[in-house]
């Protein structure tokens, strides 16, 4: 009798001691949504053809594609994140600089990064006309974060 007080007891205390499974359906770290647009008509989207962007040290995110708008990931490790975008032809490096703010979303999901005080540096612009940051503050992907004409 005793034997199996004490499996009952361990069962209940096995069954009582599970936790559900936890999937996380929070949004993580945001991607820097940029729009582009024509020069000329500063309203209208405009795409490229033959978009190509890339990271320095990695491989190509968009290669030769004809988009009107990009999402691309900012470095987590640092402050600052170069890319570098073609249009089949010249080439045009833009360093993103902000701070990084790690902010805690759930158990399952953990932490994502806020990147704030967006800035932009540019040491090529060829076939850009202008950068304007249009949301500085990058917490979410429902808007656009960089505008460029061209």
């Amino acid at each position: 009798m005793k034997k199996t007080l004490i499996i009952f007891i361990l069962l209940i205390a096995s069954f009582l001691s599970c936790e559900k499974d936890d999937i996380c359906i929070d949004a993580t770290t945001p991607n820097l949504i940029i729009l582009f647009y024509n020069d000329t008509a500063r309203t209208a989207l405009k795409k490229i053809p033959y978009l190509t962007v890339w990271s320095e040290n990695k491989d190509s995110i968009y290669k030769r594609m004809s988009l009107d708008s990009i999402s691309i990931p900012l470095d987590l490790t640092k402050d600052s994140t170069v890319y570098k975008f073609s249009d089949s032809i010249i080439v045009d490096k833009i360093n993103f600089s902000y701070t990084r703010k790690d902010v805690f979303v759930s158990r399952s999901c953990g932490y994502k990064t806020i990147f704030e005080n967006l800035t932009i540096g540019s040491d090529s612009i060829n076939w850009i006309k202008e950068i304007k940051i249009i949301n500085p503050t990058i917490d979410n992907e429902t808007a656009a974060h960089i505008a460029i004409y061209h």
